[in-house]
């Protein structure tokens, strides 16, 4: 697919008209890849529906397309620009749900095969995650696409609990400094005010306040924290 300006993409997801094409099996939730019309153009994006979300215990119903768009906005807010654009659409074939750019990728190279340059690589998305309070950060939800290998990470419905919640399978900068320019990053991000705006429509007041109380944590401890002890601490499955 030839490289498509990002305004004009963003205009696309937010305004086309969606058509179904096909449903993504895999997954507890129904996810489908849709066809987004716009000004005689035609744009992947992936559709999940808020009426496909199974029910969980932890997370208030119907909340997972919200946090999809949260942890884009989270982000592109921190510069690292790794989670596809994602906007909330509500009158998707389906009714209201996230709508995310679709990413062309290799299914096979994923985070554990992934070369150990690459690897390296990965320390933004494990900072995000901490941050964000990934609850689900399987293996094959960070991959490089085909065009530019570009680091993406998708797949972010269950983050943002006020509660730590996170699991994940990239642990390997457990106990590592956490490099100045990350930091950075991160810093000032309960001062924030324009982003904390962005996030109160996605986001519970007390799962904001959360994510500001994160982010002075990891900006005070300047370390990548270990496996909590006491609590499962990787997803399943991991891949």
């Amino acid at each position: 697919m030839s490289r498509i300006p990002f305004h004009d993409l963003q205009i696309a997801l937010q305004n086309g008209e969606l058509k179904l094409k096909g449903q993504f099996i895999l997954g507890s939730n129904y996810t489908f890849l849709v066809d987004v019309h716009y000004e005689n153009k035609t744009y992947p994006a992936v559709y999940k529906p808020s009426r496909g979300e199974q029910p969980l215990w932890d997370f208030p119903e119907s909340t997972l397309a919200l946090r999809e768009v949260a942890a884009y906005i989270v982000s592109e807010a921190l510069g690292f620009h790794f989670v596809p654009f994602t906007t909330l659409r509500a009158d998707g074939p389906h009714g209201s749900g996230s709508l995310q750019q679709y990413i062309e990728y290799d299914p096979e190279y994923h985070y554990f095969n992934f070369s150990d340059e690459d690897k390296a690589k990965l320390m933004p998305v494990v900072l995000f995650d901490m941050l964000v309070n990934n609850a689900d950060r399987k293996g094959s939800h960070v991959f490089f696409d085909t065009d530019s290998h570009k680091l993406w990470a998708i797949d972010h419905g269950i983050c943002f609990h006020e509660y730590d919640k996170l699991r994940t399978v990239i642990w390997d900068f457990a106990g590592e400094p956490i490099p100045d320019d990350l930091l950075s990053c991160i810093s000032h991000l309960s001062s924030n005010q324009s982003l904390l705006t962005d996030l109160q429509p996605y986001l519970s007041p007390r799962e904001i306040a959360a994510l500001k109380s994160r982010a002075k944590a990891l900006t005070a401890s300047k370390v990548f924290p270990r496996p909590p002890q006491g609590r499962r601490s990787f997803p399943y499955p991991p891949v």
